[in-house]
């Protein structure tokens, strides 16, 4: 069948509309009519260059939701009909990682950078015959799609769908990355860079009991917005917020910092690990580019070891995304968690590249892409 889908074809670059050739679903997969998917800065970074594509054409895209409309052999749980959000991890539920409860870390992970699906074959074809690869098996900036089943975790029918697939990447990582930094009742928490991912952040640190939640980021609307998800303050860099801390601390720093900007250089890393008092927790969830590999300013063995400081890496919020995600939307439903806020703006498939354009411009905490009936 045919399907419109965003197509990277140089990095860096800009995604291109095309129509290509999606093939069926084969043992263990689903086609999924796509309604809705986020624009993450995850898909930014392989335009920009700070992240290599495995291999070009590229569909781009892993923040999704749609409705099931094929099944193929070998699926289980799954039927035509059902509305999906997607796992950017598609979790095996068998390996030493799963059976931990960290499905998260699934060795299937790994297969993400390939650009293909699990059995390392493509289901997209250009209009010369060429195969055109997926970010992380998934490929939501696609009409229309096929997944694995471990990519696809059932949502509640009546969930919007638009809503639902910000639950499937930023909500999940930005909320999740306040238990990576184990926040406790009365934690002065701060949280650099308040888009997509960390304005969860500041949802999170205020739901875990955090007495001061302190966002910052250089873009003033977004100061303004993040009052509006539990901020208790919020200033323009680490430098200005300090000051603030050191008041709420007693001159000793912020129990807990996360690092959730768009792009993450090491001297930003040795800011925030500055910023945290001894024994404290810097949680590093964004990520930036995979060349930038210096030494850290700020950091070394002796103020790791002295002052007990922790660097802790979070991957998908830490948790099992199909924990995660029923989880996430029940408390959405029940009127505790922000959702629809956290949506500035929709486009069009046709509009993707001015929707990045607003991300890069700081307009947007969340623009998603809406697809046409």
């Amino acid at each position: 069948m045919k399907t419109r889908a965003a197509i990277l074809r140089q990095t860096p670059g800009l995604w291109e509309i095309e129509e290509l050739e999606l093939d069926p679903p084969g043992p263990g997969e689903v086609l999924v009519k796509m309604i809705a998917t986020g624009l993450c800065h995850s898909d930014d970074h392989v335009t920009r260059g700070d992240l290599a594509a495995a291999r070009l054409p590229l569909v781009g895209g892993h923040e999704g939701a749609g409705v099931v409309r094929q099944v193929g052999s070998d699926v289980q749980g799954l039927e035509v009909g059902d509305h999906i959000v997607t796992s950017f991890v598609p979790s095996c539920g068998r390996c030493r990682w799963c059976a931990m409860g960290m499905q998260n870390l699934c060795d299937n992970g790994a297969l993400i950078r390939f650009g293909t699906q699990l059995d390392g074959t493509c289901r997209l074809h250009d209009s010369e015959g060429v195969e055109v690869s997926t970010t992380a098996c998934l490929g939501t900036f696609s009409e229309w799609q096929v997944f694995d089943q471990m990519s696809c975790i059932k949502v509640d029918v009546d969930l919007p769908l638009e809503v639902a697939c910000l639950v499937s990447c930023g909500v999940q990582t930005g909320y999740g990355s306040v238990k990576a930094g184990d926040v406790q009742p009365g934690d002065v928490v701060l949280v650099i860079g308040v888009g997509g991912i960390g304005m969860n952040a500041v949802q999170g640190a205020r739901d875990a009991g955090a007495a001061h939640v302190i966002a910052v980021d250089p873009v003033a609307a977004k100061r303004g917005w993040a009052a509006d998800f539990g901020a208790t303050a919020a200033y323009e860099s680490v430098a200005a917020a300090m000051p603030a801390v050191a008041q709420l601390t007693n001159g000793q720093g912020a129990d807990v910092a996360i690092l959730c900007v768009g792009v993450v250089r090491n001297d930003l890393v040795g800011q925030a690990y500055q910023a945290v008092r001894k024994a404290g927790t810097l949680v590093v969830t964004g990520i930036g580019p995979a060349t930038d590999d210096s030494a850290i300013p700020g950091v070394n063995a002796v103020s790791l070891a002295m002052q007990q400081k922790r660097i802790q890496g979070a991957l998908y919020g830490m948790k099992s995304p199909r924990e995660a995600v029923p989880m996430l939307l029940t408390m959405y439903r029940a009127g505790k968690l922000k959702l629809d806020e956290l949506i500035t703006r929709t486009y069009s498939l046709d509009e993707i590249n001015e929707g990045y354009r607003d991300l890069h411009e700081g307009k947007n905490i969340r623009g998603v892409i809406t697809f046409a009936d």
